[in-house]
């Protein structure tokens, strides 16, 4: 993408002199259009949706489900299958409380990686905990690559009731086979469940073909506002699913002592909705879809294999994950012979390099890679490999500073 320096322009946060951002995997900067598409509204188009019967009100409500409907054409989904969530983990959380209570049991398995992020982890243990099921986990090869063989093992034995892996890791940056890990769950009758959050923002992403029963992804990593995350789940088991949470809007009528429920979406988005934030999405998706998602890749794809070659110059350094880059997402975790990673973000910070040193909320995995945590450099669309080179420039100059020259 030859015109990256010139999109650099679209994000105000980006003119900040000497700033070179590589943190989208954790949080996306905005682009001007998606800030000024939630400030229009605020500013003149708010009214609270699926309410009022006013002029305004209507335009807020018209507003709203316009941009799921452009959410789920872009994904190749249907709008009653698109559920506004908080983000990805209150998206997984919703199908481990509404659809996990009532179709996992006791003596029955759940199958993950061990290089899911916690928000894949975490509700999975309270549910099993809960009703007396079994977590289990796939291996990872060196680099970082599940197997489909061992996956097959566990379907095997007919108690696997789900499937949920990444799409693309937040640490690794491994890109799952994911439709043909769905069709493998489909066809011993368990249910998938897919993570989607590193992939939505970078590769072309086609639900119907992937296949995936719940698919999640979250807003502020594709460059839209935080607040906002998305689940889509096939109509039939959103149809038979209990409401995660009660309260105004997901009802159709309340006596005393029961209440009737609403259809999906509507269902599952109790309270006042993200009314501005579904409109900032939406602004997002037609960001991304101006540029091609396939141009985003190959430009994304380009910066990470020469961030691969760059980084292999420096002395001491590790990378996680696939040497490929065809093989993984635009994220690069690594490892720097005598330094903590901690320190090693903190001085690229003091040069303008923003990067994140953390366990990536992948404690896991970390332990499977036997350190504590890494450094994480990851790509957007206003990346150029002009940035690459700086992060190579300081990290050469922490070498220096912790003498490992």
């Amino acid at each position: 993408m030859s015109a990256a320096s010139a999109l650099a322009d679209d994000f105000p946060a980006l003119q900040r002199e000497g700033l070179v951002y590589l943190d989208s995997a954790a949080s996306a900067q905005k682009p001007k259009v998606v800030i000024d598409a939630i400030a229009d509204t605020l500013a003149h188009h708010y009214a609270n949706v699926h309410r009022g019967v006013y002029p305004l009100a209507v335009e807020a409500t018209d507003r709203f489900e316009d941009s799921r409907a452009r959410i789920a054409d872009w994904l190749h989904s249907e709008v009653d299958e698109t559920v506004f969530t908080k983000n990805v983990t209150e998206a997984i959380n919703l199908v481990a409380y509404a659809w996990g209570r009532d179709n996992v049991h006791a003596g029955e398995a759940i199958v993950l990686s061990r290089a899911e992020h916690h928000s894949n982890i975490v509700p999975w243990q309270l549910l099993c905990a809960e009703v007396g099921a079994q977590l289990r986990y796939l291996d990872l090869d060196e680099e970082g690559k599940i197997s489909l063989s061992q996956l097959d093992e566990h379907l095997a034995d007919g108690r696997v009731r789900l499937v949920a892996v990444f799409h693309v890791s937040n640490v690794l940056g491994t890109i799952n086979p994911v439709a043909e890990i769905c069709e493998r769950a489909a066809a011993a009758g368990a249910v998938s469940l897919i993570d989607g959050a590193q992939a939505v923002p970078q590769l072309p992403v086609a639900l119907d073909q992937i296949g995936a029963d719940f698919y999640a992804w979250t807003g502020h990593k594709l460059y839209g506002p935080n607040g906002i995350g998305v689940l889509h789940g096939r109509s039939e088991l959103l149809r038979r699913m209990r409401p995660f949470l009660g309260g105004g809007n997901m009802i159709k009528q309340v006596r005393e002592e029961s209440s009737t429920f609403a259809d999906a979406p509507a269902k599952f988005e109790a309270g006042t909705g993200p009314i501005a934030e579904a409109v900032g999405l939406a602004a997002a998706v037609d960001f991304v879809r101006g540029i091609g998602v396939e141009t985003i890749r190959a430009h994304e794809l380009d910066l990470t294999a020469y961030a691969i070659e760059r980084l292999g110059e420096v002395p001491g350094l590790q990378i996680h994950g696939p040497t490929d880059a065809q093989d993984r997402g635009a994220l690069i975790s690594f490892s720097l012979d005598g330094v903590h990673p901690h320190d090693v973000a903190e001085i690229l910070g003091r040069d303008g390099v923003c990067v994140r040193a953390s366990h990536h909320c992948a404690q896991p995995l970390m332990r499977h890679l036997g350190i504590a945590a890494s450094v994480r450099a990851s790509f957007a669309v206003h990346n150029t490999r002009a940035d690459v080179d700086r992060l190579v420039e300081s990290l050469l100059s922490v070498i220096e500073i912790f003498g490992q020259a």
